[in-house]
């Protein structure tokens, strides 16, 4: 995720902040001293970094759920409204998600049980957040704040841990992206209704509704996507026909093919067909105000693409073109030769054919190869 960084990496899993949540911090920080001082802002300070420690711990229950059905979580995301886990997919069979989606929530309980079991800690809602004794009744605090976390992130708002529940259910009666539609929509009527409480006194339950929104709808979108693109792979939609640039040549050689073909980017290869990086549109035209058109390609073209052979499956490309930011996939033969590339423009002519009627794939000699985010808030 932009605008974060990596705190730790604990399990294969990269624990990640976001520096919108050092602001919080410092904005609680300050807010405490001023309102009760110093005492309490430290105080302050340490409920709220345990408590994002607990949806930490709530996302890691997330995360070995998802491993025992073989799905890798990349990292963990701390947020001013809570934790957001990136999971490779999400399990599509009904009964899995259930399991993934209540790990987390079960997580909390458990937290709850054990500060009530061995400190004695007391479920109280109407308790302060902040105390003038340092740590005051600190574990009662945390008790109910994971309760209260548990219970907030089963409400049935997609994509949260209940609204991936509702999804499950559904998906007993209907196929995943039907079910995956009607969750989203209802998620985000509940966000509207969250959103209108939060505006009685609630800042954070304003944000926590929009991001509840946005979410939903994006990820209504990615499995619609998803499912638009099954059985299909790289060869049906690479370019195929291109104009490409050899090491020694230089931008100005790149901006006149630019002028000459249609192209918006153009892949540089070696005598052996391989693929050494991509020159786009967007260096060739601040190369040439900047440095000058006889700049070799070799300083300025984008390298470390990724490589894939034509039988990659095209939920895979889409996936590598979202997670890596990367303007083009490189296609290649069995002897890593550069046969062709996919872009997010190519992708997306695709699914409007598709979605005219297209019913044709482009090489129908492949081979075919051998047989989502976690959102939680904090209320």
């Amino acid at each position: 995720m932009n605008w974060s960084f990596k705190l730790v990496e604990l399990g294969g899993t990269s624990i990640r902040v976001h520096y919108t949540f050092l602001l919080l911090l410092a904005w609680l920080g300050t807010v405490f001293w001023l309102q009760s001082g110093p005492v309490a802002a430290l105080d302050g300070l340490l409920y709220v970094i345990l408590l994002f420690a607990c949806v930490v711990l709530h996302e890691y229950g997330h995360v070995f759920a998802a491993r025992r059905y073989g799905i890798h979580t990349r990292d963990i995301t701390l947020l001013p409204i809570g934790g957001v886990a990136a999971l490779d997919r999400m399990p599509e069979k009904p009964s899995q998600e259930i399991i993934v989606a209540l790990a987390g929530p079960a997580v909390n309980i458990v937290i709850a049980s054990f500060l009530m079991l061995v400190f004695g800690a007391r479920l109280n809602f109407s308790m302060p957040q902040i105390s003038s004794e340092f740590a005051g009744e600190l574990a009662s605090r945390l008790a109910t704040v994971n309760f209260a976390l548990a219970i907030f992130n089963l409400i049935p708002a997609f994509p949260m841990d209940g609204g991936r529940v509702l999804r499950a259910l559904l998906g007993f009666t209907m196929d995943y992206r039907k079910a995956t539609q009607l969750a989203a929509r209802i998620g985000q009527g509940l966000a509207i209704v969250l959103g209108f409480l939060g505006l009685l006194g609630n800042p954070l339950l304003v944000l926590i509704a929009i991001f509840i929104f946005l979410a939903a709808g994006a990820e209504a979108y990615s499995v619609s996507v998803r499912d638009f693109v099954r059985g299909g792979y790289a060869g049906d939609v690479m370019i195929s026909e291109f104009e490409s640039l050899d090491p020694g040549s230089d931008v100005e050689q790149g901006a006149a093919l630019l002028l000459k073909t249609t192209q918006q980017e153009f892949p540089v290869v070696d005598g052996g067909r391989r693929l050494r990086g991509l020159l786009t549109r967007q260096i060739i035209i601040e190369t040439l105000g900047s440095r000058g058109g006889q700049t070799p390609v070799l300083d300025v073209m984008l390298r470390e693409l990724p490589v894939e052979p034509a039988n990659t499956s095209l939920d895979r490309i889409i996936k590598l073109l979202q997670d890596k930011a990367a303007p083009a996939v490189g296609i290649i033969d069995r002897d890593q030769r550069l046969i062709g590339y996919v872009t997010k423009e190519n992708m997306a002519e695709y699914f409007m054919l598709r979605a005219a009627g297209l019913n044709w794939r482009a090489n129908t000699t492949l081979e075919k190869p051998p047989m989502n985010r976690d959102i939680d808030a904090v209320p």
